[in-house]
């Protein structure tokens, strides 16, 4: 079974959030919430600044906090690619999930009757065949999916040529979205 992992380029990151936009009609989010979002870092001192964005969401860990906290089984760990899912019949919106994520990326979704949500990778377009909404349009193409399990994977080649890291790595979730840097 495949274990889905994501790769950002962050060289190839222009901010433009297209990523976002796509998320947010692909997924019905609410207005002023985010399945994913754009963080900019600023480095150096004028006039030598870098600016580097992330594209950030759910980490789809393999040790997911969130999974532990959940007492119905509504947040679980799929057998689609290993991704965190929610099961949303099971929700019973008391938001234990919310706070047990060290990466802020779940919220109540009032357009779902206020349970849980998040990022999926887009687990029905994954279904289908296809990539996660946010990697389908990204203009520099700065965003990869596929089996971190798999050595010939372009995700794997990334990371092995490529200098890289994960948000919050003390934080033990050992997460599955990678930042090239």
């Amino acid at each position: 079974m495949a274990r889905l992992g994501m790769v950002i380029d962050t060289r190839q990151c222009i901010g433009c959030e297209d990523c976002v936009v796509a998320c947010n009609i692909e997924n019905n989010v609410p207005p002023g919430k985010r399945r994913d979002w754009l963080r900019a870092e600023v480095k150096g001192r004028f006039p030598k600044l870098t600016l580097t964005f992330f594209s950030q969401r759910c980490n789809h860990c393999d040790n997911p906090p969130c999974v532990a906290v959940c007492p119905t089984g509504a947040s679980h760990v799929s057998e689609l690619g290993r991704t965190v899912q929610i099961d949303y019949a099971k929700c019973i919106k008391c938001g234990l999930c919310l706070k047990a994520c060290p990466y802020e990326a779940r919220f109540m979704n009032e357009l779902n009757e206020g349970k849980a949500d998040k990022c999926t990778f887009c687990a029905h377009r994954l279904k289908e065949g296809k990539d996660p909404a946010c990697v389908a349009v990204c203009p520099t193409r700065a965003m990869f999916i596929g089996d971190l399990d798999d050595p010939k994977s372009k995700v794997n080649e990334l990371l092995r040529t490529r200098r890289h890291q994960v948000l919050k790595p003390d934080a033990g979730t050992r997460p599955r979205v990678h930042y090239l840097v």
